[in-house]
C-alpha cells in the first residue's frame, strides 16, 4: 500500500482504467497511433484484476490476416506488457531473482539459453551420446567444455551458436507478449551475448577473424527485433563471484581454467562501461549490489516508479515501442509469431575466413548423416513412428514454429 500512496493518485488511476491500457498520440497523416502506458505495476499495486483476452495458441496456430478481424493484437496489452532483462555475472542470483521477479509482476519467465537446446530433440534424445561417431570438428561442445578446454578447436563456434539460440529465444519472448499481451522476463538475451565473445577474444579463446564474424552477424540480425523496455543488472564483485562459484560446487565451475580473475574482471567492464551504457539510451537501467543477494520487493517498488513514456519522438528510449495504429501491433506480432523459421536465412553469412568456424565438406557430411539418423530426428516431432507417433495418416503440415532451427543447415 506504501508504494501505492508513493504514485500518487492520478498515476493509480491511470494504469487501472480502461483507456489506461493504450495511450493514443497523433500519427502520419492524423492517424492516431498507439503506444504502451508509462508504467510496470507489481502484485501490490494491481488494485483491480487484470483481464486479459485468452492467449492466443501461436505456438501451434498462425495467427492469419483472418484472425487479425478478431483479435486486435492492441487489445491485449496492459501496463505490465513489458520486455525484462536480468542481467549479472555467473553465481549472482539471477535464475532465484528473475523467477520472484516473473512471478510478482504476473509475467512469463524465460530461463538463461544452454546448449541443451541445441543437443536434445524433441523427443529428449541427448545428442551428445553420439559424439564418438563424429569428427572432432563438429562434435558437442558446451559450458562443461569451455570450463574445462576454452582452447578448444569449437569454443568460437559455441559462441556462435549461444548467440543463435539467444536470438531465437528472444524471438520467442517477442511473440509471446504480442500473442498474450503476458510480458517477458528474461534470465540474460542476444544483446549481452556479446560481451561473452569479447572477452573470449581479449583472452584468446577465440580469434579476431571469429570476433569480425560474429560482428558482422549481430550488425545483421539484432536490427530484426525489438529493444528490451528494462535491463536489471545484479552486481556482484569479482572476488565474490569467486566464493559463489566455491561455494555452490558445481565441479566444472570450480576446477575451471577459465574463471580467473582477470577473464572475470574482463566481463563486469565490459558489462558496466559497453552494454549497460548502450542499453541505458534505449531502456531503462537499474543496478544493485547483489553481493548477499537482495530483496526482489525492493526492485519491484523501484520498478513502479519507472516512466516508461515514449512520447518525445527524438528520443531512441523505447521507440521500438511506438506503432502507428492497432494494424501495426498486429502485423508486428505476426511477423514474430509465424515467420520465425524465415529469420533463419540471416544466419547464412557465406565467405568466413576465420579458421575455427569452417567445416569441411566430409567432416560436415558425417555429421548430417548421424544426426539425421539420430533417434527422433529422421522426420518432424509427431512424424517418427519409430519414436511411438501414431496417426501418421491424418496429421497435417506442422506449423512454422514446430520446426527444430539446428544451427548447422
Amino acid at each position: 500500500m506504501a508504494s501505492a500512496l508513493r504514485c500518487g493518485v492520478s498515476k493509480l488511476l491511470a494504469r487501472n482504467s480502461i483507456s489506461g491500457l493504450c495511450k493514443p498520440s497523433l500519427g502520419a497523416s492524423g492517424y492516431i497511433a498507439k503506444i504502451q502506458v508509462a508504467f510496470i505495476s507489481g502484485k501490490a499495486m494491481r488494485v483491480v484484476e487484470r483481464k486479459r483476452p485468452p492467449p492466443f495458441p501461436y505456438e501451434t496456430k498462425r495467427y492469419s490476416r483472418w484472425n487479425q478481424l478478431f483479435d486486435k493484437t492492441v487489445h491485449r496489452m496492459d501496463d505490465n506488457s513489458k520486455i525484462v532483462i536480468v542481467e549479472g555475472p555467473i553465481a549472482s542470483g539471477k535464475t532465484e531473482f528473475a523467477e520472484a521477479l516473473a512471478k510478482d509482476l504476473d509475467m512469463h519467465y524465460m530461463p538463461a539459453v544452454t546448449m541443451d537446446m541445441h543437443y536434445i530433440n524433441s523427443y529428449g534424445f541427448d545428442m551428445r551420446q553420439l559424439d564418438d561417431k563424429l569428427p572432432e570438428s563438429c562434435r558437442s561442445y558446451d559450458v562443461k567444455n569451455f570450463c574445462k578446454d576454452p582452447h578448444h578447436m569449437n569454443c568460437a563456434n559455441y559462441q556462435l551458436q549461444m548467440y543463435y539460440y539467444r536470438f531465437f529465444q528472444y524471438i520467442d519472448a517477442l511473440a509471446h507478449l504480442f500473442s498474450t499481451g503476458e510480458g517477458v522476463v528474461l534470465e540474460r538475451c542476444v544483446y549481452s551475448d556479446a560481451i561473452f565473445m569479447e572477452s573470449m577474444c581479449n583472452a584468446g579463446y577465440v580469434s579476431k577473424l571469429a570476433q569480425r564474424t560474429y560482428q558482422d552477424l549481430t550488425q545483421l540480425t539484432l536490427r530484426e527485433l525489438r529493444l528490451p523496455h528494462l535491463v536489471i543488472y545484479l552486481d556482484v564483485p569479482v572476488p565474490v563471484v569467486k566464493e559463489k562459484i566455491q561455494k555452490r560446487g558445481i565441479p566444472y565451475e570450480v576446477e575451471s581454467k577459465v574463471f580467473t580473475e582477470q577473464y572475470l574482471t574482463d566481463i563486469e567492464n565490459l558489462y558496466k562501461q559497453q552494454y549497460l551504457k548502450q542499453m541505458s539510451e534505449h531502456a531503462h537501467i537499474l543496478i544493485y549490489d547483489w553481493s548477499e543477494g537482495g530483496d526482489p520487493e525492493v526492485v519491484i517498488e523501484d520498478i513502479e516508479r519507472l516512466n516508461f513514456d515514449a512520447d518525445d519522438r527524438d528520443d531512441l528510449k523505447f521507440r521500438d515501442w511506438q506503432f502507428w495504429d492497432a494494424n501495426d501491433w498486429s502485423d508486428t506480432r505476426r511477423i514474430y509469431a509465424d515467420e520465425k523459421l524465415s529469420f533463419k536465412v540471416l544466419f547464412n553469412l557465406g565467405e568466413v575466413n576465420a579458421p575455427e568456424l569452417i567445416v569441411s565438406g566430409a567432416d560436415h557430411l558425417a555429421y548430417q548423416k548421424v544426426w539425421e539418423n539420430a533417434p527422433g530426428n529422421k522426420y518432424m516431432k509427431g512424424f517418427n513412428k519409430d519414436m511411438g507417433d501414431t496417426g501418421l495418416l491424418w496429421k497435417g503440415r506442422p506449423t512454422i514454429r514446430e520446426y527444430r532451427m539446428p544451427f548447422f543447415s
